[in-house]
């Protein structure tokens, strides 16, 4: 999978240069020589992302309620007075 590097400034000026080679790969985007940005295709973002869910989607779950869940109680100070020397 070949991966393409582009500077910002040549991902601005043609976008459908940077479409194309993300078909075959990723293309990394720079700002001022360092990586700042990723594209890919959808299919290949949805094939990373594999069954990864939002926890909206989560708790949206039928049977979510039916789930046993106790969170532990916390003991000891929770807060501390500011140092404001």
């Amino acid at each position: 999978m070949p991966i393409t590097t582009l500077s910002s400034r040549e991902f601005n000026q043609d976008a459908s240069r940077a479409k194309k080679a993300a078909k075959g790969g990723p293309v990394f985007i720079t700002d001022r020589g360092r990586p700042a940005h990723v594209l890919l295709t959808i299919e290949e973002y949805q094939r990373m992302t594999g069954k990864m869910e939002s926890i909206v989607d989560s708790l949206a779950m039928p049977g979510a309620g039916e789930i046993e869940f106790e969170a532990p109680r916390l003991s000891g100070k929770l807060h501390r007075p500011a140092d404001f020397r």
